[in-house]
């Protein structure tokens, strides 16, 4: 039964936070702490000793943060909310639930968690500077935007990981029983997407009548990153025997924590690109998890 429930998480998230966007925006407030709280089971489960840094991991981050800012640069003159919802897409981490997809479809589960922490360590260093010249906080002198926006993203991203080393070190029935309750990072985003997708349709909605063609290109720009993310990440993968940990690290984003970075830093509307990036990238993933299961039952 909670399997069959697993399986149909997604569907049933999305739907109440845009039917019920109305409440869901009342509990909003939540969003950072809820991601907090992920980050820091999530990162319970890593094991330091088994991080291997590689070559891999150096192309994945370079196509993350100067891709993400070249395609913003190039989508900028076209349409400037189409290019924050397309940037978004690819500058957000990699997500926490990226292993288990990578260990489902056989590949290196230690070479994408240690993707996975240097994704979050990046754009926590990185986000406060790149904000600052983006969005709502364009407007705001660069050091007070910097200081405004590193306050939020830094403790968001990076203390979780020091929270777990601490508990590691001084409390380790603690960091025992959160490493071995990693359902509960599950469920957290569950109610994370629940809410950032009715604070997402709220803003929608309060457009009223508005021309729609921006919020389709920004899903259909959103949906071609996607595909080329996964596409780039195993190719540049299989040249370092990691084709899988490459498309999943690349691809599978923490779209929980994109659509709260919009909503919080850019024009809200782009946080379109990052809602539709949840059905493009999990209709990819429950491809691939079918064509191996085909190719394992003909064996």
């Amino acid at each position: 039964m909670l399997q069959r429930l697993k399986k149909w998480m997604l569907p049933i998230a999305m739907i109440t936070g845009a039917v019920f966007y109305r409440y869901v925006q009342i509990i909003s407030f939540l969003t950072p702490y809820l991601i907090f709280i992920m980050l820091l089971v999530t990162y319970c489960k890593l094991s330091l000793r088994n991080m291997n840094l590689s070559p891999l991991h150096a192309w994945l981050l370079g196509i993350q943060v100067i891709g993400s800012l070249l395609i913003y640069a190039l989508l900028y003159s076209f349409d400037p909310l189409v290019a924050e919802g397309t940037f978004i897409c690819i500058f957000c981490p990699t997500a926490t639930a990226a292993a288990v997809i990578t260990g489902m479809l056989g590949g290196d589960i230690a070479c994408l968690a240690t993707y996975s922490l240097l994704s979050n360590m990046t754009v926590a260093i990185i986000a406060p500077f790149i904000f600052s010249f983006m969005g709502d906080h364009i407007s705001l002198p660069f050091f007070e935007s910097f200081l405004k926006i590193g306050t939020e993203m830094i403790p968001l991203l990076i203390f979780p990981f020091v929270c777990a080393l601490i508990l590691q070190k001084f409390l380790p029935k603690v960091h025992s029983a959160l490493q071995n309750r990693q359902s509960i990072s599950f469920y957290l985003w569950a109610i994370s997407l629940t809410i950032v997708m009715g604070k997402t349709v709220s803003f929608i909605a309060s457009r009223g009548n508005a021309e729609y063609k921006e919020e389709i290109l920004i899903a259909l720009f959103a949906l071609i990153v996607c595909v080329l993310q996964f596409i780039l990440g195993k190719i540049i993968g299989q040249k370092y025997y990691n084709k899988i940990a490459g498309g999943q690290g690349l691809g599978q984003k923490n779209t929980v924590l994109a659509i709260w970075m919009a909503l919080t830093y850019l024009n809200p509307l782009a946080s379109i690109g990052p809602a539709s990036y949840v059905v493009w990238q999990n209709s990819i993933n429950s491809l691939q998890l079918w064509i191996k299961e085909k190719k394992e039952t003909k064996i």
